[in-house]
């Protein structure tokens, strides 16, 4: 299957058509069973996605319904086949000690936001309703808006996305992957926090290890912010230029289980941006200066995910991809001659027993 050209440009073809935060989100992440029925299920719904979306937003067009669906490396071959994005590749991980940035399994991830749950709820039912047998859940998170924009350590999230044409520059591949221009790379990990622990802080504590105040939200000056701060270990800067993602991160939780947490999601045109954020947290800049925050919280999910345009879903084939070519490493060598001197070693080791 070929990708849509790059002619209308990287915004016009993205599905991420807002980057402006919402009150409601679910992260809903699924494994494709094996065989070509799910294969063939998982296409169809490619095709039809926009269709779907619209029949459920248009129930309420102020609830500003709207998901980005996204494929992991594994089964980007077995859907779309050759060619496939430039950087997409397992999830990678990073550790030190105690923290650990962990795989888990997830082939696709659905990213529903709206202003209101219910939408959100409907449009995931639709979409299990709709593949049945052929996914199996790996996780699903219902998180909400938390006052003003707030975690539950309660820090407000988000602070330095860009904005306008800055937040699309920043997450949309261009002309270094023309296949796949206006496409966007996807990385989710779950954090599950130890509230009682990190409210038994001090607060000037807390600021020291977020990098800002936490009531006015105003980044600590740097004569007194710590190099281990996490909005420190997350600025990544190339050749002099700040390389920024944009997070729509989400509050959830059950306060009957005691379980707190932020499910974290950033979209960027490179996932080696949010790589080194991940190293500099979990290994440290330089090794041993850790994002304390890990001290608190822990990554229990991760993925990396390739969320193509819009034409591309519309334009899915229900058939399969064509097998890829062979290259030259992948043909059959041949049997040397018994007459050419050599002693055929290699065609022994090789030739199957009777």
């Amino acid at each position: 299957m070929n990708s849509p050209g790059a002619a209308a440009g990287p915004r016009a073809l993205t599905q991420l058509l807002s980057v402006e935060l919402t009150r409601a989100a679910i992260f809903l992440v699924v494994t494709l069973s094996p065989g070509p029925e799910p294969e063939a299920a998982a296409r169809s719904l490619c095709a039809d996605f926009a269709a779907l979306l619209r029949t459920v937003g248009f129930r309420d067009l102020e609830g500003r319904l709207s998901c980005v669906i996204g494929f992991g490396s594994a089964v980007w071959d077995r859907l779309f086949g050759e060619p496939r994005p430039a950087e997409l590749h397992p999830f990678r991980e990073f550790g030190a000690g105690p923290r650990h940035a962990i795989a888990t399994p997830g082939d696709i991830l659905f990213h529903i936001r709206a202003q209101r749950m219910d939408l959100c709820f409907e449009f995931a039912s639709q979409i299990m309703a709709r593949l049945g047998d052929a996914v199996a859940v790996a996780d699903e998170v219902h998180g909400f808006g938390y006052f003003d924009q707030r975690d539950l350590l309660g820090f407000v999230d988000g602070t330095e996305n860009p904005q306008g044409d800055a937040a699309f520059d920043a997450v949309l591949v261009g002309g270094e992957d023309s296949g796949f221009t206006g496409g966007s790379y996807v990385v989710v990990q779950k954090y599950l926090h130890d509230l009682t622990a990190w409210n038994a802080l001090s607060t000037e504590a807390q600021e020291r290890i977020i990098g800002r105040r936490k009531l006015s939200n105003v980044e600590l000056d740097a004569a007194v912010k710590p190099s281990f701060a996490h909005n420190e270990l997350t600025t990544i800067v190339e050749n002099g230029e700040e390389r920024k993602i944009v997070r729509d991160n989400m509050p959830f939780g059950e306060a009957g289980k005691g379980e707190f947490g932020t499910y974290f999601i950033g979209y960027s045109r490179s996932p080696r941006t949010i790589e080194q954020m991940l190293e500099n947290m979990f290994v440290g800049k330089p090794p041993g200066n850790y994002d304390r925050i890990l001290d608190f919280s822990r990554a229990v999910t991760g993925n990396l995910f390739f969320a193509p345009t819009a034409a591309f879903l519309e334009n899915v084939s229900p058939d399969p991809p064509p097998p890829a070519a062979a290259t030259a490493a992948d043909a059959p060598q041949p049997t040397p001659s018994v007459h050419d001197g050599s002693l055929g070693i290699g065609s022994l080791k090789e030739r199957p027993t009777e």
